[in-house]
């Protein structure tokens, strides 16, 4: 046997050593400064960052929702404000299994399936320490019912939580609004105008009229809670609280109880009401009918009522004021009627024969009158008295469509009147170049001829109807109207006046406005379009009668409306403003489908302004207006 022997080269295995040795000395040094620089850099270059996402994961902010302002009357009367209800609510943090719990709930109270809906909106965007109602408006048997078996449900409790009311019902609605649940329009809206800081914690939010347009002061500012909380998400101990500050109350210059009577007076009309102060911009009344009942809207309105209101021909939900346009029929002529006295086409002791008809130069087409065979010699103010169409065709005419569109546009046809409501529309005051603009066709003259008694193209709000007929009485001022007329601090300590504001003004000879004022007071005087509704007065009525057309007619043919559906006849409307010597209310009135402004719109203007001038109350109320029968009745019919 042989025996084999290896000699080991120790220098070898002595340099391989120290190789490996300092590699690994070299690692252990690299992680080292590695992990020294990863400690500088979250320790001292991050520490802010670092600290305050610590601080985020310990501490939360929780919102304390205001109180929403109340909105009161010119008398204090209230018309919107905030009360306390039962609601049952779920912190999901203190509960193991949120949906057994629900079920287990509905066994003692209903739980709908809108409910449940809610809640899991609501529970995604809060805190899992936040409580989250599952039922609203709970009655004192439902409360006390949860109660007793309150021990069942940990996690759950009944709390009192502020919810909005009208207490009034649908009075005013459309000018007072309602508030909503927010949507995501809302949160858009609030992000793009950066209150949605202000809006943590908040479920409701203005949804039209007052309530929209005065949001900011109404909704109040936010307060926060400091809240730390362990890492199971339970709130431990509040650290730090800023209470919220209450919203502003509203004070209106509408008096409820004249806005009762106008929206007594419609009856079962639709249509819309607007009465003004000329001399401030007051508005003093502010209807829109039919109405709806804001309360539906507070907690979520189920889908059945909401298909009833968005469905119904009668349209609730317009607001007709601002969003309703209509021809303003012969309540235009007034103003057609300044406009040539003030551009001198019709200085007494100017006068036409009336056949009953205008023909156009160069045209067989016959624009006829209301009234056939015509109201014999007429000077301007026996135009406006009559409702004469043959005078203010052949006016409007003369003065031509820029100068007519021109003049009358300083009483605000053709423009909204800046009134503190959101959603208001400019009408149209017809013009060539809006024409062209629209249809790229020409202005023909027969068009200006109808424009003269408020027909064609020419569309008015109710609104604006009111806002022109305020600057008439107003001697051409035009105040710009306003539903609001002071704001007053949470504390009561401060009440801001809101400030009058003129929109517009024109020139106007004094002997002019006397003309125009006498053919008007002559209106509702025996022999007027509206005799009928000055008989009896204690006071000067200046009116001017109208009617629109809903559908035309066949030339020649003979308006019967009663031989045609309610909703095809025609609009009645009516201006006025009282007493006619020192006016302090102008007003605009519109019933859809009523007929004649004298018998359906005028009787409804008079309870309005014996209510404001005199302090009279109606004895009782009724759907077709009272008509007073010392005076005949003679009224300006349809219109081709």
């Amino acid at each position: 046997m042989r025996l084999r022997f290896e000699v080991k080269n120790h220098s070898l295995e002595q340099y391989r050593f120290t190789a490996r040795l300092t590699v690994a000395i070299g690692l252990v040094a690299f992680c080292f400064v590695f992990l020294l620089g990863r400690f500088l850099y979250l320790q001292v270059l991050k520490y802010d960052y670092f600290q305050t996402l610590a601080e985020n994961n310990r501490v939360s902010l929780v919102p304390i929702v205001p109180n929403r302002g109340l909105i009161l009357d010119r008398n204090g009367v209230t018309l919107a404000h905030n009360f306390f209800v039962y609601t049952l609510e779920i912190t999901p943090s203190k509960t193991d299994n949120v949906e057994d719990t629900i079920d287990k709930i509905s066994q003692f109270i209903e739980v709908s399936a809108e409910d449940r809906k809610r809640f899991k909106k609501l529970r995604a965007q809060g805190h899992s320490f936040e409580s989250v109602p599952i039922r609203t408006h709970l009655t004192e048997t439902e409360a006390a019912k949860f109660s007793v078996n309150r021990y069942q449900f940990p996690g759950v409790e009944i709390r009192s939580r502020l919810f909005r009311h009208y207490p009034l019902g649908n009075l005013g609605v459309h000018m007072i609004g309602y508030i909503g649940r927010i949507n995501e329009a809302d949160v858009k809206a609030l992000e793009t105008s950066e209150d949605i800081s202000n809006y943590k914690g908040s479920d409701h939010i203005g949804k039209g009229g007052i309530e929209q347009y005065y949001e900011r002061q109404l909704h109040g500012t936010t307060g926060f809670q400091q809240v730390e909380i362990d890492a199971d998400g339970q709130a431990v101990r509040v650290l730090s609280s800023t209470p919220p500050v209450p919203g502003d109350n509203l004070v209106l210059s509408i008096d409820s109880k004249m806005q009762e009577i106008a929206e007594t007076a419609f009856g079962n009309h639709r249509g819309a009401l607007v009465a003004i102060n000329p001399k401030n911009g007051e508005v003093l009344s502010y209807v829109s009918m039919p109405t709806f009942d804001p309360n539906l809207f507070v907690d979520g309105i189920d889908a059945d009522t909401w298909k009833t209101l968005n469905e119904s021909l009668d349209r609730p939900l317009i607001n007709r004021p601002i969003r309703g346009i209509y021809p303003p029929g012969s309540t235009f002529k007034p103003f057609v009627a300044m406009a040539g006295l003030q551009e001198g086409k019709r200085s007494p002791p100017f006068s036409i024969g009336d056949p009953g008809f205008y023909t156009l130069a160069g045209s067989s087409h016959q624009y006829r009158d209301w009234k056939p065979g015509g109201h014999g010699q007429v000077d301007i103010q026996k135009a406006i008295t009559v409702s004469c169409d043959t005078f203010f065709y052949g006016l409007a005419l003369e003065l031509g469509i820029d100068k007519l569109t021109g003049f009358v546009s300083h009483f605000g046809f053709g423009k909204k009147t800046g009134v503190d409501l959101t959603g208001e529309i400019g009408g149209l005051l017809p013009t060539p170049d809006w024409k062209w603009r629209r249809w790229k066709q020409r202005w023909f003259p027969g068009e200006t001829v109808i424009v003269g008694i408020g027909q064609g193209y020419t569309l008015v709000t109710p609104m604006q109807l009111a806002q022109a007929t305020a600057a008439l009485a107003n001697n051409g001022v035009a105040m710009r109207p306003h539903l609001v007329s002071a704001i007053q601090k949470h504390n009561g300590a401060e009440t801001h006046m809101m400030p009058i504001n003129k929109l517009d003004e024109v020139a106007l000879d004094p002997s002019n406005i006397e003309l125009v004022r006498a053919g008007m007071v002559a209106v509702t005087q025996p022999g007027g379009t509206a005799a009928s509704v000055g008989a009896g007065s204690s006071y000067a009525i200046a009116a001017k009668t109208g009617t629109a057309q809903v559908v035309g007619i066949k030339q020649g043919a003979k308006y019967n409306a009663g031989g045609m559906d309610e909703r095809h006849r025609d609009h009645a409307l009516f201006i006025a403003y009282a007493p006619a010597e020192d006016p302090k209310i102008a007003l605009a009135v519109i019933v859809e489908n009523g007929g004649h402004g004298g018998s359906a719109a005028g009787p409804i203007a008079r309870k309005v302004m014996d209510y404001y001038l005199l302090g009279k109350v109606p004895n009782a109320p009724s759907g077709e207006g009272s008509k007073t029968p010392e005076a005949p009745i003679v009224e300006d019919g349809p219109h081709d």
